[in-house]
């Protein structure tokens, strides 16, 4: 019995031994926490650290990608050497003892994309795709009674009303014009919710107060303000700006553009940001025939769009590389930004925190603003800085987005990657 219980206790202790080998080991190789999607430059070289127990199958297609193995010191570690010979895309699959499938690699070969950083203020002029519901509300008709058309029909804050009656809806205006010619008729109502559409009926109500035709709506039809382009591609003729989507104030909603317009702008003023109150940039639109840009699609990390750029400020400088987000490092960076004027100056950032993101996020990197006159300007990160372009080695790798509120020398950055893959050009 005595030998039993011995055999069971080395039996777990051998287990336990072997779990804590395996975990240490885990920690150990950093191939193991690469992402699963590697992209190489065409014509560049990327190293991977693969340290015992664990392998790599080379099923690399030939002529997209060449591997070289390089023996370590100890003859445990190799460093693999993969070589981005042609666009296109393989695998590559990692195994625990030459044996144990642990996980596979799609390594994609690029191009790196060559784009123009941005930095200069915008003024940005943003149609809605119909009317934006920003309130539902409730009505006291001519007999005293409180009613809700639009509640009773199924409306929504958020919602668009994009046609009624089958015309076209473009502005609040408009709206108005139809429900006092429909009088208590009843309308039909086309409707986009979260990208996708819907019919209802609603009959208008005479409202006691004015004796107009109302539905119980509130709605928005245009949004305006001050922001920061990030970067202009040539190949695409795209630009990008902010970095974050423009969203309605009241509904917190991502507005969908039926027309939007990008001008220059001159910063006249700057509030400086302190903790607990954002600071912003003011500033003024140049004429309207002075258009920069035409705003095609927001998303929730920026705003894309055709550049105009009739004057050729923008499409004719000077051109740097976009850098992928494992290029990215913690340490020393600048940006690029518009505080007086129309001078775009360059300011020094520090990365303090980087988030391992595998597919489009926001909030991508932590940075902190360590240049003394961009504080005393603005005191740290204040509105209208958003999409300023963050460089870091020479290559244009995200945008600012967002400040923190309690503390406005800090912020959040977005990796340039996300823009690129979310702008809906080549």
């Amino acid at each position: 019995m005595g030998k039993f219980r011995l055999r069971s206790k080395s039996k777990y202790l051998l287990i336990f031994i072997s779990i804590l080998i395996l975990v240490i080991t885990l920690q150990s190789n950093e191939i193991l926490f690469y992402p699963s999607n590697l992209k190489i430059i065409k014509g560049e070289n990327k190293d991977l650290n693969i340290s015992f127990p664990f392998s790599v199958d080379d099923n690399t297609e030939k002529g997209i990608v060449d591997t070289i193995y390089n023996e370590g010191s100890n003859g445990l570690n190799k460093s693999l050497t993969l070589n981005g010979v042609d666009k296109g895309q393989t695998n590559l699959e990692l195994k625990l003892l030459g044996l144990i499938p642990i996980k596979n690699y799609n390594v994609n070969v690029v191009d790196r994309p060559m784009v123009v950083p941005g930095g200069n203020a915008i003024g940005v002029r943003m149609n809605t795709k119909g009317v934006l519901v920003v309130a539902v509300t409730d009505i006291i008709d001519t007999s005293g009674n409180r009613v809700s058309p639009a509640r009773n029909a199924g409306l929504k804050v958020g919602d668009s009303i994009i046609e009624i009656n089958g015309e076209k809806i473009v502005s609040s205006e408009q709206v108005v014009d139809i429900l006092n010619e429909s009088k208590d008729k009843e309308v039909e109502l086309l409707v986009l919710r979260n990208k996708g559409e819907f019919k209802t009926l609603s009959s208008p109500i005479k409202c006691l107060q004015d004796n107009a035709y109302r539905l119980g709506i509130w709605v928005r039809d245009k949004t305006s303000g001050i922001g920061t382009m990030t970067f202009y591609h040539e190949e695409s003729d795209t630009f990008g700006a902010l970095g974050h989507g423009i969203t309605d104030v009241d509904t917190g909603k991502l507005l969908n553009v039926e027309k939007g317009l990008i001008m220059n702008a001159k910063i006249s003023e700057v509030e400086q940001g302190q903790k607990g109150t954002p600071g912003e940039i003011r500033g003024v639109f140049y004429k309207t025939d002075d258009v920069l840009g035409e705003i095609e699609i927001n998303t929730d990390f920026g705003i894309f769009g055709s550049l105009i750029d009739n004057n050729g400020e923008i499409k004719n400088s000077e051109k740097i590389p976009i850098g992928f987000k494992e290029e990215v490092e913690i340490g020393k960076a600048h940006i690029y930004t518009t505080l007086d004027g129309e001078e775009v100056g360059k300011y020094d950032i520090e990365i303090i925190k980087l988030e391992n993101q595998q597919e489009s996020s926001q909030k991508s990197m932590t940075i902190e603003i360590t240049d003394e006159d961009l504080l005393k300007k603005t005191g740290g990160i204040v509105q209208g800085m958003s999409g300023s372009p963050i460089i870091q080695n020479g290559k244009l790798i995200g945008a600012v987005t967002h400040v923190f509120v309690n503390e406005p020398t800090k912020g959040y950055g977005l990796y340039i990657e996300w823009m690129l893959d979310n702008c809906d050009r080549p």
